[in-house]
């Protein structure tokens, strides 16, 4: 999967894959079953054509020609799993949020600016903060004194914020709805999702490479 700023691999077979992720450029060998892309495509695509997966062909119904693919990927694969509405909020360079009804088809979504853009606007836009990446563990603490752990705080817990009061409004319209957390940052909103939600009935699941899962369904290898 070519992302905005990381290309995304994965290994073996849905509910049983080894991912990783890379700068572009970087991370793959051998053959490549199926691939897709929503960011830049280098050219020549080093991959065979017909491998390709485009929004067209994921299976979610009534789904918009603009759709991103990995909006489509994601919200498949979480309907498919889930067999009821869901709403997925996908953590990557941006943070997509992708409805899909209990019939499996698009409900529309939301879309926002991701950890890591912001925290570059952050330092682009002011004279005193940091450039600063996502720690692979937030700290426990909620009110930072240090200012490079007060921005990371303060991104996250937006974020979670926004996906939590979004997973409220989808439940209060369908009560069997779940809440799918994926993409690269999902591991750390999750538990501060789970947090704010906790007084609901909302379900809250965290899968970081659901679409991934969809893509080697969709695309699988020789052995399948």
């Amino acid at each position: 999967m070519i992302g905005n700023s990381r290309w995304h691999w994965a290994t073996g077979q849905p509910g049983a894959l080894h991912t990783w992720s890379d700068v572009p450029g970087q991370g793959g060998s051998g053959d490549v079953t199926g691939w897709a892309a929503v960011g830049p495509v280098p050219a020549p695509v080093p991959w065979p054509a017909e491998g390709r997966l485009d929004t067209a062909e994921v299976p979610l119904a009534r789904m918009p020609s603009w759709l991103g693919v990995d909006r489509a990927l994601v919200g498949w694969r979480a309907w498919q799993r889930s067999e009821t509405a869901v709403l997925v909020a996908d953590g990557g360079t941006a943070l997509s949020l992708t409805r899909v009804d209990a019939d499996g088809g698009f409900a529309g979504g939301r879309l926002m600016a991701g950890a890591r853009l912001q925290l570059r606007a952050l330092q682009a836009g002011t004279a005193g903060l940091p450039a600063l990446d996502l720690p692979p563990v937030l700290a426990a603490q909620p009110w930072p004194q240090a200012t490079a752990e007060a921005m990371a705080s303060g991104v996250l817990r937006g974020l979670a914020a926004a996906v939590a009061q979004a997973g409220r409004e989808a439940l209060a319209e369908d009560p069997r709805c779940r809440l799918w957390i994926t993409g690269g940052d999902g591991p750390l909103l999750a538990p501060l999702v789970r947090e704010l939600v906790a007084d609901s009935s909302l379900v809250v699941e965290c899968d970081p490479a659901l679409a991934l899962e969809a893509l080697a369904a969709l695309r699988p290898g020789p052995d399948r």
